[in-house]
């Protein structure tokens, strides 16, 4: 079956940079929509950037803005996020999904990855 696979998490002095990556394995998921959520320690889920494939359209929760960038390689069929000026904010389980959707005001995925730890230390 289809499953996405994220990788590049790790631990970060606040300041530092991260690259995350997401891979499809065990065939292709042919949607517009992609993102990258994630989960602090004892609170809810949150979507954090999304891209929409074929216009390139991108969103950002404003927390992130001007620090991170989303995007998609549609040769590789991969997705990435570029993570600049952390704060140990970011800390957290970050989630690559597919085929994401707006449901209720809050974004909602088909396909999930594992998750990949980031931890930013003071």
């Amino acid at each position: 079956r289809v499953q996405l696979v994220e990788s590049g998490g790790g631990s970060v002095q606040a300041g530092g940079s991260l690259r995350l990556s997401c891979v499809t394995s065990g065939g292709t998921i042919s949607t517009n929509c992609w993102a990258w959520f994630r989960q602090a320690p004892s609170k809810e889920r949150e979507d954090v950037a999304r891209i929409y494939r074929v216009d390139g359209r991108t969103h950002y929760r404003d927390s992130v803005k001007g620090r991170f960038s989303i995007s998609h390689d549609n040769t590789k069929n991969a997705l990435y996020l570029d993570m600049n000026t952390l704060t140990v904010e970011d800390t957290g389980v970050y989630y690559c999904a597919a085929d994401c959707y707006v449901r209720d005001g809050k974004l909602e995925a088909v396909y999930w990855g594992q998750g990949t730890q980031v931890t930013v230390s003071p």
